[in-house]
């Protein structure tokens, strides 16, 4: 009989060329995970992802699901697959789950962070983990910019050249630009994203946040739906998948939001919007 199991997963992206397996041998985190996989359940495992992530980006709770004829102990789907996994890719929770749940189409919502680190001088720890930069930021004005993006709205002027999606409408469910330290956090939720929009986001707003461009510039790039109108696409380096939003009757694993070297934000405070 077969059965499906959902796991989140961690992973350091800096090795791998994003997410989704490849064709010629390239490194991705999928092609990895599957292989653990079809180890453990000793037969081959194909595995879906809440969201793909590009070259670099990292994640701290991929939402994956797979179906196995295998019986095996939740225990063996996180520590036994864990054994056969490089040690920059790690599960961290494993559930049995319906028949109809999916990662992909299940999900309400996507969450991300991109972490900047502000420093005189680049980091040699966290070198790939997040994008440093040495410009003072003003966080506020980041904050109150990013609010521009909320709600549904067309966000051509944030999506890659290459982007495949059929429509460059998305909603922004929150925004919020938090201060942590020498950390300035971007945390961004939505139904779902298009290809670089957080990076393409980061960069605008860096760009509002050092002085070079007013606070209104997020509002005339969002109107003109034209890519070359916005600036600089960010690293990749900083960008978290760290979170899928999915109804409570599938019993989907919930992670505390990471990255894990990031101190605690206390969001009871905050309006979500839903």
């Amino acid at each position: 009989m077969t059965k499906k199991v959902v796991l989140v997963v961690e992973y350091n992206g800096s090795a791998y060329k994003g997410w989704q397996a490849q064709k010629f041998d390239v490194p991705s985190v999928q092609e990895n995970l599957e292989k653990a996989l079809s180890v453990i359940a000793n037969h081959t495992v194909k595995v879906v992802c809440a969201g793909r992530t590009d070259s670099g980006v990292h994640a701290s709770a991929q939402v994956v699901h797979f179906e196995t004829q295998a019986e095996r102990s939740e225990r063996a789907w996180t520590l036994g697959v864990n054994t056969y996994l490089p040690d920059d890719i790690s599960v961290v929770a494993a559930r049995h789950v319906d028949d109809d749940f999916h990662a992909r189409f299940s999900a309400l919502s996507r969450r991300y962070r991109y972490v900047i680190y502000q420093a005189d001088f680049c980091p040699a720890i966290l070198v790939k983990g997040v994008t440093w930069t040495y410009k003072s930021l003003d966080v506020n004005v980041m904050r109150q910019a990013a609010k521009t993006f909320i709600g549904t709205h067309d966000f051509s002027s944030f999506r890659a050249v290459g982007c495949q999606a059929n429509t460059p409408v998305r909603t922004i469910l929150n925004f919020d630009v938090h201060q942590l330290g020498q950390y300035i956090v971007l945390d961004v939720r939505a139904n779902a994203f298009l290809h670089h929009m957080i990076r393409n986001f980061a960069g605008v707003l860096m760009t509002i946040g050092a002085g070079e461009q007013p606070l209104e510039w997020a509002q005339q790039v969002l109107d003109a739906k034209d890519r070359t109108k916005g600036g600089i696409t960010a690293s990749p380096y900083g960008l978290y998948f760290v979170d899928a939003e999915y109804p409570e009757h599938f019993n989907v694993p919930v992670c505390k939001l990471g990255p894990h070297f990031l101190p605690f934000v206390d969001e009871s405070s905050y309006e979500l919007s839903s």
